[in-house]
């Protein structure tokens, strides 16, 4: 892999012959600039500048110039590369707990799934990945995951039937598709605009700014709203980067990246509401099925998965009985 041979993350500076360590934090993500999660980033990096007076820094790099989500978390791994943010469902193969995140309908409200991400719950699936090397430092909002089409609306899970959704390497997204009737067809994010094009998969599943700003209306003209997952996004560092900055660099680091998710969670309420809108005017066709026939097609999920995961059974306990 090429991208393997990135410079080390933390880079010391000696300037003028005084010494004036500056730490550099390389940090990648897939999203485009425009994105809400992208804004994000650079605020927190401004706000780790502020609180370090300048002796560090975050570079952010965009738009996958430095690999897949799952390249990413490799290359934090190794210490090849700083920061990175990504979905909670690319994060399963390296972190088991977390995959409880992608059940469908896990959460009732908005304000049931805050509490559990922001509570004792979040924070122990934050850190749950440490031993792999990935320490999660907070959750982004992700929004609520809905399908979209080329053909025609999926009102119910019967429009699936025959149809190949792109879903992302994700166990739980691929049997959630598979359980509601459809063809789950695991898909690079940045290959996506392609193989709709192209017709190697006939829709797809994602919340309502990355399906705009990705462009994907332009092919997809159907948008509908299920809400199936609540899958937040992970912001990580690579623990040969945390443990190699002092304690106080470490409170300056995480109350950063704790400050930029509140401005996050700001920034995509307005982003949601601009990219339905913007959708709309494009010719894309927005309809609101409902739930019910959905969440019943996904019962057996829940069954299969505290029968032969106990860990996951406990996590779901743990959740459903957070008031």
């Amino acid at each position: 892999m090429k991208r393997l041979f990135i410079p080390l993350v933390l880079i010391f500076c000696f300037a003028c012959g005084k010494e004036s360590r500056v730490k550099i934090i390389k940090m990648g993500h897939a999203q485009v600039t425009a994105h809400p999660v992208h804004e994000a980033m650079v605020f927190l990096g401004k706000r780790l500048e502020e609180k370090s007076g300048g002796k560090i820094i975050v570079k952010v790099y965009p738009n996958q110039q430095l690999g897949t989500e799952r390249e990413l978390l490799e290359l934090l791994q190794i210490g090849s590369l700083g920061m990175t943010k990504v979905s909670a469902a690319s994060l399963e193969a390296f972190s088991p707990e977390i995959q409880v995140l992608g059940l469908p309908y896990l959460f009732r409200d908005d304000d049931h799934m805050n509490k559990v991400l922001k509570g004792e719950i979040g924070r122990d699936l934050l850190l749950g990945s440490q031993k792999y090397w990935l320490r999660g430092l907070c959750f982004y909002d992700a929004g609520k995951r809905s399908f979209y089409s080329k053909e025609a609306p999926i009102e119910s899970p019967a429009d699936l039937e025959g149809l190949k959704i792109r879903v992302m390497e994700s166990n739980m997204a691929i049997n959630m598709v598979r359980a509601m009737g459809g063809s789950p067809t695991p898909v690079s994010y940045g290959e996506l605009y392609t193989a709709l094009q192209q017709g190697v998969v006939d829709g797809a599943e994602n919340n309502p700014p990355s399906f705009y700003n990705s462009r994907h209306y332009e092919i997809c003209k159907y948008y509908s709203i299920d809400e199936h997952t609540a899958i937040p996004d992970v912001v990580l560092v690579s623990t040969k980067v945390w443990d190699n900055l002092s304690e106080q660099e470490q409170i300056w680091l995480q109350e950063a990246a704790d400050e930029s998710a509140d401005h996050q969670y700001e920034l995509w309420a307005a982003s949601v509401k601009e990219s339905l809108e913007e959708v709309q005017k494009a010719g894309v066709t927005i309809s609101y099925p409902k739930k019910e026939p959905f969440r019943d097609q996904v019962g057996e999920m829940y069954e299969n998965v505290k029968n032969e995961n106990p860990e996951l059974a406990r996590i779901i306990d743990q959740i459903q009985q957070v008031k």
